[in-house]
Parts: structure tokens; C-alpha cells; sequence
């Protein structure tokens, strides 16, 4: 496969997941007529999704752009372990800030609020 195997992945999943979305899709529709004959149903959307994965993989420009993606994907710096933990505390407690200084001013506004209408 070399080094595009990730590109034919995703092109084998993409068209596996088009074929269980095209089913479920026919079988939600049909049920409102009938009851859905599966072969029928399950083989049309396999030659669907199949005839779409394949002329979709053939396709010069698409899988020119899958390979750009999986190459930039590549380039990608992922954060360590505790680089993740730092980012992680620092959410935690900027919600916390946040959810403090919001409260207090609700507080406050209710307070306003309940002292004009009476």
C-alpha cells in the first residue's frame, strides 16, 4: 500500500459508512410504506455507496486533496501528557472564575430588580 495506505482507509470506511447510512436511511423511509425487504434494501445501498466510493477514489481532484490532508495531518504537533494536564487546570479554573463572577452579578441583578418592583 505504501505510503497512501491511510488515504485508501479512508476511503474504505468512508464507503463502508455511506453504505450503513444509506441503509439505515432507505430502512427508516420504506418502513412508513412497508415493511423493508433487507436484501434489497441493504444490496442497493452497497452498490450505492460502492459506486460512489470507487468513482469517488478514482477521481484525480479528491484524491489529490485526501493525500494533501493526511500529509498535513503528519506535520501535526501533538501536546504531551503535561502540557494537557497545565491547559486542562487553567480551564478548570477560569470556569470557576468565570461561574463566580456571573453568580454575583445575577445576585446582584435580582436583587436590583426585586427592590424596583416592590
Amino acid at each position: 500500500m505504501g505510503p497512501n495506505k491511510f488515504v485508501h482507509m479512508i476511503f474504505a470506511v468512508g464507503t463502508l459508512l455511506a453504505a450503513l447510512l444509506l441503509s439505515k436511511a432507505g430502512e427508516w423511509v420504506w418502513s412508513y410504506f412497508a415493511k423493508p425487504q433487507d436484501l434489497i434494501l441493504n444490496g442497493a445501498a452497497i452498490l450505492i455507496a460502492g459506486s460512489a466510493g470507487f468513482l469517488a477514489y478514482r477521481n484525480e481532484g479528491i484524491f489529490t486533496s485526501a493525500v494533501e490532508v493526511t500529509r498535513e495531518l503528519e506535520k501535526v504537533t501533538w501536546p504531551s501528557r503535561k502540557e494537557t494536564s497545565a491547559a486542562t487546570v487553567v480551564v478548570i479554573v477560569t470556569v470557576g472564575i468565570s461561574a463566580v463572577i456571573l453568580s454575583t452579578f445575577d445576585l446582584i441583578w435580582a436583587k436590583l430588580a426585586d427592590l424596583l418592583l416592590r
